[in-house]
């Protein structure tokens, strides 16, 4: 059986769409069978694998409002070994459309069931806020992987998403995890980088990733060719860490 994870963090530009689709081309690298949901609008993820989103028919929006198959929706992509049920900007209307449906929170973890055994992990990237969509995400995922960007401004809102998904462990999802947070765009050569590591270290130990992805031009260019760091450059830094971050994954995973 697939373990569906979630990437969330209410604040943008911590790292989240990178992540998703570099962990996700990671453990495909690896040998494990993933499926990448794209549960952003703005749909990055999406076309950071190589998917034209304009062209995108059946996707997340389908699969949220049940009026299509996660099936219908899988994409092959540029990555080996991941499929892509890709976002298109319509998604934005999806939290409006689901406001009256009973069970709304509920409607991406029905929607998954049929498809959960077939990968060893399903990777959702979520929108940069708390709405219906992230609930939907964490309500369906079994654990949630927190970005968390070596800036200072970092911890800023990590208290509210920690409230955040304390409640819906209480109310709708009471196996979520944290599977880790997740240190991201660190400069070693910043004093307030090194800082903002030993800080969130010292105040949640084991529950931060050994990993660290460190600054790199090349994460930030693979997106425009449509592929991710595996592909676009393996024997970059960026490449390794998110190879060790799978397998750290992996491992994690494997006890």
């Amino acid at each position: 059986m697939g373990k569906i994870i979630a990437i969330a963090n209410q604040k943008g530009g911590v790292g989240k769409t990178t992540t998703s689709v570099n962990l996700a081309a990671s453990l495909g690298v690896l040998e494990k069978k993933v499926l990448l949901i794209d549960a952003d609008p703005q749909a990055n993820a999406s076309s950071g694998l190589g998917i034209d989103v304009e062209s995108v028919e059946i996707g997340t929006y389908q699969i949220l409002e049940h009026s299509h198959t996660p099936k219908e929706a899988i994409i092959k992509c540029t990555a080996i070994n991941v499929d892509v049920i890709p976002s298109h900007i319509d998604l934005v209307a999806i939290e409006i459309e689901l406001v009256d449906k009973e069970n709304r929170e509920y409607m991406l973890k029905k929607a998954l069931e049929s498809v959960k055994d077939d990968y060893d992990f399903i990777i959702i990237d979520c929108a940069p806020s708390l709405g219906l969509l992230t609930l939907n995400a964490l309500t369906a995922a079994d654990s949630v992987i927190i970005p968390i960007q070596c800036e200072y401004f970092a911890l800023e809102g990590l208290g509210k998403l920690l409230n955040t998904i304390k409640s819906i462990q209480k109310i709708h999802n009471p196996d979520l995890d944290i599977e880790g947070l997740l240190l991201t765009m660190f400069d070693s050569r910043l004093r307030l980088s090194n800082q903002v590591v030993e800080e969130v270290q010292k105040h949640f130990n084991d529950m931060v990733f050994e990993t660290i992805i460190q600054r790199n031009v090349k994460l930030s260019e693979a997106p425009s060719f449509g592929e991710s760091i595996i592909n676009y450059d393996a024997t970059s830094k960026g490449a390794t860490n998110y190879l060790h971050l799978a397998q750290e994954v992996i491992k994690k995973n494997s006890k």
